[in-house]
């Protein structure tokens, strides 16, 4: 993808960060981003199922974000951008029905390239999660694996820290753009991830995080990752909706069994019921991955 195009592609996704599926729909009916300069609010708004008072203001809005140069302003901010088109764009998220047609990252973007397996579970999670992590977590990073997950408070914090702390790598998806931080207790956490590990973003940077975000985060843990790891779950829980994800797409799943009295085993003990594959130790999930790696 040149310059131009790069330039033409960001703006859209600023005032309108649609994800590839619907870019594709876009550019099947007009070639080229550059006629959407010259298109009719009505031809938009019939292509992208809108309306008229939508895909006006998102040609209005896209006609003068287009005269910055949004790459150069990111890249400034040591944000990477990474289009669909990108050799560091990871070619797991095509199998998604709606991949992100944009990626922002910020820190290492070689560890894209690597194996990863995603480390969820409660926001809410205990010591139980901690403990969990201490045995699912050294034996992975010895075989170089990187640790995925989304930055939230509770097990996604716990599971960065330990990749960290036992010496490995780790990648945060956020459900925000990458000039927030939330939580904003994962402020000095996100800084440190952001310069030695990795944080990556569907979401321009100016957005802020919003309910709706997490739901489409999860499908890109899921997404970059061989496989989910659940250590504390409640029965219905925004975990639940990542590894529905993962099943989705093949991937294996692997639980914690958790103690019956627990409701955060409430969630995890009805994953082994349907077939997850039970874990309490790192050495155990290579083992069932080298079955089919």
């Amino acid at each position: 993808m040149d310059s131009f195009s790069l330039n033409e592609l960001l703006a859209l996704h600023y005032v309108y960060p649609l994800p590839l599926n619907k870019l594709k729909k876009l550019l099947n009916e007009i070639s080229s981003l550059q006629a959407l300069i010259e298109l009719s609010p009505a031809k938009l708004q019939t292509i992208l199922h809108l309306s008229s008072e939508n895909a006006n203001q998102i040609l209005i809005n896209y006609k003068r974000i287009l005269k910055n140069n949004l790459y150069d302003a990111y890249n400034d901010k040591g944000i990477h951008v990474i289009p669909y088109t990108d050799s560091n764009y990871p070619r797991s998220l095509f199998t998604l029905i709606d991949p992100p047609a944009v990626l922002y990252a910020k820190g290492d973007l070689s560890l894209l390239k690597k194996r990863k397996i995603a480390i969820i579970g409660s926001r809410m999670a205990t010591d139980y999660t901690i403990k969990a992590l201490e045995a699912i977590i050294p034996p992975l990073i010895e075989r170089d694996f990187i640790i995925v997950s989304g930055l939230a408070k509770g097990a996604d914090t716990m599971a960065h820290l330990a990749a960290i702390r036992f010496g490995g790598k780790t990648i945060g998806i956020l459900g925000n753009g990458l000039f927030y931080v939330y939580p904003k207790q994962n402020e000095n956490l996100a800084k440190e991830m952001g310069k030695n590990h990795l944080l990556v973003t569907e979401f321009p940077p100016y957005a802020g995080p919003k309910k709706w975000h997490f739901p489409l985060r999860n499908r890109i843990i899921s997404g970059i990752s061989e496989a989910i790891v659940v250590t504390e779950a409640a029965r219905k829980s925004g975990t639940l909706i990542t590894t529905d994800h993962a099943l989705e797409h093949g991937k294996d799943v692997f639980v914690v069994p958790g103690p019956i009295d627990s409701k955060l085993s409430e969630g995890t003990n009805y994953l082994l019921r349907e077939g997850a594959t039970p874990v309490w130790n790192g050495q155990q999930i290579l083992e069932e991955l080298n079955l089919f790696f």
